[in-house]
């Protein structure tokens, strides 16, 4: 398990809390008080990467896991989707929480509408940022970047464009700074992602907003169009940036889930 040195740009974060699986740690971050949210990252990245939508979300509780293998949670192979849906089942049932949104990006996107498809109990209203139905995406060019570097800096400019966006990923350990998780744990998350998951898209009962970056490398237009057409319940906003549309249009993302979970109710 790495540290939790390097707080980058949020040093006033809520201490991770800890749930023990078995001799297994899970770490989440608990930002604010009211109605609950699950709200979940993508590779590479951690459950501090939602403090700026917490902050622009008042009278929620948003609850962020670091997802098995991330941040402060215990690397936890293989990395297959029963064993990230048992994690957030775990979660939910160590706070008590019974019927909530879920809000995911990336592989927590996928997550978390394979949750809400699996344990339709548990899930009340889904937003899913930038991911597919189907899933076909090569990261070993992650295996190129550095371990570790003298700097914060140095580190981010080794990962090229993807720097600044994973930087709530990157940590000080003892031996330099690099990323918050293993690139082969990483790499096997996505090895177990990859695939056609239309079935579970499709069985999602609760009220769905699908946000798609308009520049996005990973979800493509057409895609995304037929995945909201096909859904019984899924709307479609288009925000301008990429995959990483929740840093790209920071404002626009956070007004569409505000918008999204006061409609529902939830």
């Amino acid at each position: 398990m790495v540290g939790d040195g390097g707080m980058g740009r949020w040093p006033d974060l809520p201490s991770p809390r800890y749930l023990d699986l078995g001799g297994r740690r899970l770490a989440y971050r608990d930002f604010g008080t009211g109605k609950p949210v699950l709200a979940l990252h993508g590779l590479f990245s951690e459950g501090r990467a939602f403090a700026r939508l917490a902050a622009a979300l008042p009278g929620r509780r948003v609850i962020a896991p670091d997802q098995r293998g991330h941040g402060s949670s215990d690397p936890a192979p293989p990395y297959t989707r029963e064993g990230f849906l048992s994690d957030l089942v775990a979660l939910l049932d160590h706070l008590g929480l019974d019927r909530l949104p879920v809000v995911g990006h990336s592989l927590g996107g996928a997550n978390a509408y394979q949750l809400a498809a699996r344990r339709p109990e548990r899930v009340s209203a889904l937003v899913v940022a930038d991911v597919g139905a189907v899933i076909e995406a090569d990261l070993s060019f992650a295996r190129a970047w550095p371990e570790r570097a003298p700097s914060r800096e140095q580190f981010l400019d080794a990962l090229g464009f993807l720097g600044p966006y994973l930087v709530d990923g990157v940590r000080e350990h003892a031996d330099g700074w690099g990323l918050a998780c293993r690139v082969e744990d990483a790499l096997a998350a996505q090895d177990r992602l990859n695939g056609d998951h239309w079935a579970d898209w499709l069985a999602v009962s609760c009220p769905t907003l699908l946000i798609a970056g308009s520049d996005s490398f990973v979800l493509a237009a057409d895609h995304a169009a037929e995945m909201a057409a096909k859904a019984p319940r899924a709307t479609l906003t288009v925000l301008t940036g990429g995959h990483f549309v929740y840093d790209d249009d920071e404002a626009g993302f956070a007004a569409a889930v505000r918008s999204f979970l006061d409609a529902t109710g939830f």
